[in-house]
């Protein structure tokens, strides 16, 4: 049967009424069935076209179905198999990027949503401005027709309603960064201020950009994930998606031109969205990153690998106890010692194979937003976190390109090659890497206490390995 595609349109495809860019398998996983879902209940034209901004994959794989594809919730109890019709065209930008600004402009489409991972959206994550020196910004300012990031669409696009008369549209940031919205924003305004006064001054006063808080485990999918579905199911499906039953999408109700009814299947529609950000980024996506640097220095393919080790468990329980949750404000609604409880319960979960190695890329990218401004809360109340301080010597130690059996490290980064370098150069590795200013304030970086426990930490991991290290920390 391999080979056999069964999904099929039954009725027409809703009418585009948003563009997303960044159709990987979390916006499948999340985005685009909380969508599908709301049309089904509530109605509406919001068809999505996803927009791929440099691979064909997603394409390849969603056009000879029809964009239709299986959303494949996983738990201990069985799985279940839902087709997801929301996608209605998937384009790769590359291919004629002229054609998806003219989409992005044309005023059926009410929201433009990404899910782009921190580099997409070409900052410094250490201070949030625009990198300028990045190389698809530098194209984008001079090709502004034809442009290659996600910032460069937008600006384009809006520039030309702006030209049309027309109104905006709502950018809708679904990323894992905090003020997400904010940034999404800041980089915005400050690409465009480059191109003209007067179109930053009129998206500034005619756009929103909504925070979001998104929340749903979702490996990526495997070649056996496909042969299961077709098992299971009695179809082939290469664009399935596999993820956890668990889902939470809290948003700022904060659109230009209206949205699908997403809080009639679920999702919490809030003035402000910060504190439930902030509390996922540290209790999750830190704990989440920790786990993937030690666990993969200890040898643990995936995160419910890890916390079958007591120590492991151990030590995400502690992270919360003693250095998260003292620098949170609970949200409403919401129980830290219970949030934090099911957290472990999901990483628990044998049937979702989120691997310490997917987890642990773009480092650089994710340390400033998961866990450096949790150390620097610490800090700035007199404790050292010598848990997180741990995750960041680990992460030094993964981005030296080799484990503790001496083998080589696939590290992806955008900074790979140059951290490779620095780690290879330098006797004091920790120095060196802590210099690094698009990942390390300077204020944190000087502070002699983090110095010091990352030093600390760091000779620990190297001298005595990562399981000793662990074990120190949750039995002090």
């Amino acid at each position: 049967m391999t080979g056999s595609i069964r999904l099929k349109r039954v009725k027409p495809a809703a009418k585009v009424g948003i563009i997303h860019i960044g159709p990987g398998a979390f916006f499948r996983a999340f985005n685009a069935v909380y969508t599908h879902e709301a049309m089904a209940l509530a109605g509406g034209d919001w068809g999505i076209l996803a927009v791929s901004l440099k691979s064909t994959k997603a394409r390849d794989q969603l056009l000879p179905q029809g964009y239709m594809y299986t959303s494949v919730t996983r738990s201990q109890s069985g799985s279940r198999h839902d087709i997801i019709g929301a996608i209605v065209d998937v384009r790769a930008a590359p291919e004629n990027p002229l054609s998806i600004v003219k989409a992005m402009a044309d005023p059926a489409v009410k929201i433009v949503s990404m899910t782009i991972t921190e580099k997409g959206y070409c900052h410094e994550p250490a201070t949030g401005r625009l990198n300028l020196n990045h190389p698809d910004i530098q194209h984008d300012l001079a090709h502004l027709d034809t442009p290659k990031s996600a910032v460069g669409f937008i600006v384009a696009a809006l520039s030309r309603r702006k030209d049309a008369g027309l109104s905006s549209f709502t950018v809708l940031s679904c990323d894992n960064l905090p003020s997400n919205g904010k940034l999404a924003r800041s980089v915005v305004l400050e690409f465009a201020r480059l191109i003209s006064a007067d179109l930053s001054d009129w998206i500034e006063e005619n756009a929103t950009f909504p925070a979001t808080m998104v929340d749903r485990i979702t490996p990526a999918t495997t070649t056996e994930d496909i042969a299961r579905l077709e098992a299971e199911a009695g179809y082939y499906d290469p664009a399935c998606v596999v993820h956890e039953a668990f889902r939470q999408w809290v948003i700022e109700d904060d659109f230009v031109d209206g949205r699908p009814e997403w809080e009639s299947v679920g999702a919490q529609m809030v003035d402000s969205v910060a504190a439930h950000e902030t509390m996922k980024l540290r209790c999750l996506n830190g704990t989440h990153s920790t786990l993937a640097y030690l666990g993969y220095l200890a040898g643990f393919e995936t995160i419910a690998d890890c916390v079958a080790n007591p120590d492991f468990a151990a030590l995400c329980e502690k992270l919360w106890r003693e250095e998260i949750m003292p620098t949170l404000q609970p949200p409403d609604g919401e129980d830290l010692d219970s949030y934090c409880a099911r957290l472990l319960e999901r990483y628990r979960d044998p049937t979702i194979r989120h691997l310490t190695w997917q987890i642990a890329m773009d480092g650089s990218q994710k340390l400033p937003q998961r866990i450096l401004g949790t150390i620097s809360d610490n800090l700035a109340n007199g404790t050292i976190p010598r848990g997180l301080v741990l995750a960041v010597a680990a992460w030094m130690r993964y981005v030296g390109g080799a484990d503790e059996n001496g083998e080589p490290i696939d590290v992806r980064d955008p900074l790979a090659d140059r951290l490779k370098q620095i780690s290879d150069a330098s006797i004091d590795k920790v120095s060196a890497l802590l210099n690094i200013e698009e990942v390390f304030s300077r204020e944190l970086a000087d502070n002699p206490q983090f110095r010091d426990a990352v030093a600390a930490a760091y000779n620990s991991i190297s001298e005595n390995g990562t399981f000793d290290a662990v074990q120190s920390y949750v039995r002090a």
